[in-house]
């Protein structure tokens, strides 16, 4: 094979249909920066629920004055009721499965409540009383988290057991559905893409369909006639795969690292390292789409 021949083929198929050649370079260059954004978002996602998850406590809310649901009678938790619930989480059954244990009054409860609440006009209406005494539990796998429900929901003075994860989780379900609309929508944009290309490359050929005729006469092979178009369909994508993989670093470094993690400190975010294994990967995936894409595309043009 002619490898000149080749390449002077490629440039002029390129110059032929610009345009067409504009348009794969953009639409894969959108459906593939969806693509590796998806991906981060699930990499992301996952992060975030190790990290939040591990830090989750077991909140052991004790009654108030005004209780009358769990255990509550409409009176406070008394010294010794508190003093069983300390006892049963210092006991050998609850033990292996606390890492700590933190006891909040009602007068702490207060003040962290002002404090989250500042600009809320409930902090005039709240009392220390209104709220309950409090076992905030730290535990060594927080997935056991109903060893504690079960073993303290019954105590007396024990007005609730909950489970923090039960407020993350909708968070995360919300973050997740964003996740799979935005692959959803690569997938319809990877699609536009390959059909794009194959259309490209139809239209390139019918376009040089008498070269075509001439080159079958003087005996080319099928292989020679394929391959300059099925490059000019895997170098159109190319361009567009390398701009989304730019398009995809620049996200994470400017957006994540220099915006997202330096005003939330408190929480893990994905960084370079994971846009290092994305970004191949849908390079990749751009230039065997439409590598593949391309193939078919003139085999059929040509009937082969």
């Amino acid at each position: 094979m002619r490898l000149g021949l080749v390449v002077s083929e490629v440039g002029s198929g390129l110059r032929r249909n610009a345009s067409m050649v504009v348009s794969v370079v953009l639409v894969t260059f959108i459906s593939l920066t969806f693509v590796g954004t998806a991906i981060l978002l699930q990499m992301q996602i996952n992060q975030m629920k190790g990290y939040w998850y591990d830090r989750a406590q077991v909140a052991v809310y004790l009654c108030t004055d005004t209780d009358t649901t769990g255990n509550c009678t409409g009176a406070k938790a008394t010294e010794d009721q508190r003093e069983q619930v300390q006892a049963q989480l210092d006991s050998s059954t609850l033990k292996p499965y606390i890492e700590k244990t933190y006891y909040e009054d009602q007068d702490q409860a207060f003040t962290r409540f002002k404090e989250q609440f500042k600009d809320s006009p409930a902090t005039e209406f709240v009392k220390p009383e209104y709220l309950n005494e409090t076992f905030w539990v730290n535990l060594k796998n927080p997935s056991q988290a109903d060893v504690l429900v079960e073993s303290l929901s019954k105590v007396a003075g024990v007005q609730s057991v909950v489970d923090q994860r039960g407020y993350l989780q909708p968070i995360f379900n919300l973050l997740n559905a964003s996740s799979y609309t935005a692959i959803g929508i690569a997938s319809l944009m990877l699609v536009a893409a390959v059909l794009l290309i194959a259309t490209t490359i139809r239209l390139s050929a019918f376009s040089r369909r008498r070269e075509l005729g001439i080159m079958r006469l003087v005996g080319a092979s099928n292989r020679f006639i394929q391959t300059p178009f099925v490059l000019e369909g895997v170098i159109a994508a190319a361009i567009g795969a390398v701009l989304a993989g730019g398009a995809i670093t620049a996200v994470v470094w400017f957006f994540v690292r220099n915006y997202l993690a330096q005003r939330f400190s408190g929480t893990a975010f994905i960084g370079m390292g994971d846009a290092a294994v994305v970004v191949p990967a849908v390079i990749v995936i751009g230039v065997l789409l439409a590598g593949v894409s391309a193939l078919i595309a003139i085999r059929r043009y040509l009937r082969v």
